[in-house]
């Protein structure tokens, strides 16, 4: 299978040019992702729980689905896809957009749109990316973040901290 090609981006997230996957991460150039936090009727939110297989944060806790996009995809289209490929969701509409996180070490030099979703589950999860996934509560999720943060991927530690803050977090003041 070949390699992803992703556009490259200059700090104000234009496209510059394109290179492969793997050499943009080794030069640490600014590209683009997806991150969808999925939320329950009860305000839990999904985790999936990277693959060892995964080159960057194996093993870690991360968004319920997350992605670069491909070259000229759109992000609104990505995080459609992701969600598809990643969980096997198919919404009835599309994720809402929340906000965009500039790239940064943190994220691994990505822009990256958080989108929110509703559903229930169950979800079919791809297991070249994910090992398993589970709901987690706000405050429980709070809690195992400020006591051991290094085991979720810094990418979703800057998001959900930036969800808080906006006061996105369903039942957080």
């Amino acid at each position: 299978m070949a390699e992803e090609v992703l556009d490259v981006v200059d700090n104000h997230d234009e496209v510059i040019g394109q290179k492969p996957r793997s050499e943009i991460h080794r030069l640490k150039l600014n590209h683009r992702a997806v991150h969808v936090l999925v939320f329950n009727s009860r305000g839990e939110l999904f985790l999936q729980k990277r693959s060892m297989k995964k080159d960057c944060f194996p093993g870690a806790w991360d968004s319920s689905a997350s992605g670069h996009l491909a070259s000229g995809e759109s992000y609104d289209a990505c995080a459609v896809r992701e969600l598809r490929e990643e969980i096997g969701l198919e919404p009835d509409m599309p994720p809402e957009r929340l906000f965009k996180v500039a790239a940064c070490a943190e994220t691994g030099q990505e822009f990256a749109w958080v989108y929110r979703c509703a559903a229930e589950g169950a979800f079919r999860l791809d297991p070249e990316e994910i090992e398993r996934g589970g709901w987690f509560a706000p405050v429980a999720l709070n809690r195992w973040l400020s006591e051991k943060p290094g085991e979720f991927a810094s990418g979703f530690v800057c998001i959900w901290n930036e969800m808080l803050r906006r006061g996105l977090v369903p039942g957080q003041a």
